[in-house]
């Protein structure tokens, strides 16, 4: 069954946001286009606590629970949401993937509601592409899923093309214009 994966389309990756992503809002007509196609659509989100360990360095403050920042971008329907998984929760770890986080311990439940329901072709889209997307698809290919990711429906902080040949080279199929 294909399932889309909206990877941290929060507000503070987009336009005004702390941690705003060039060219972030370019992917949301994608975004909108592509959810009707999809049988089943999962969002993630970035979703930390006020004393994350993140924030100062690498990171300025970001999509702390329960703010504006930390909320989808108000374009997205939450309805068209099957469910909605958060990750960098714990205030000590980071976590870049939806599957784990950086000590290896699982980061969201996702993986056991996919293998529940038998959902093996993920489709990824969202930010950004080197990091969050990056390490997801990752770690997607690892547990056996078959993953494509689209590329018009991400972009990148940094080196959008180092990654999405590195997620290639490791089985990961792209994808442009799926529509």
């Amino acid at each position: 069954m294909k399932v889309l994966i909206l990877t941290d389309v929060q507000n503070d990756f987009l336009s005004g946001g702390a941690l705003g992503v060039k060219g972030g809002e370019e992917i949301l007509p994608v975004i909108l286009r592509l959810i009707p196609r999809f049988p089943h659509v999962l969002a993630t989100q970035d979703w930390h606590p006020h004393n994350h360990c993140s924030f100062g360095n690498p990171w300025p403050i970001h999509c702390v629970q329960d703010t504006w920042g930390a909320d989808f971008s108000p374009k997205l329907d939450r309805t068209k949401f099957a469910a909605i998984f958060h990750k960098g929760s714990d205030p000590n770890v980071e976590s870049y993937s939806i599957f784990f986080d950086a000590k290896g311990q699982p980061a969201t439940g996702i993986h056991e509601y996919l293998q529940t329901r038998k959902w093996r072709d993920l489709y990824f889209a969202g930010l950004t592409t080197d990091y969050c997307v990056f390490y997801s698809v990752l770690d997607a290919l690892k547990l056996g899923y078959r993953v494509t990711v689209i590329q018009d429906a991400c972009r990148a902080i940094g080196d959008a093309k180092k990654a999405l040949a590195h997620m290639k080279e490791k089985g990961a199929q792209l994808v442009r214009n799926l529509l």
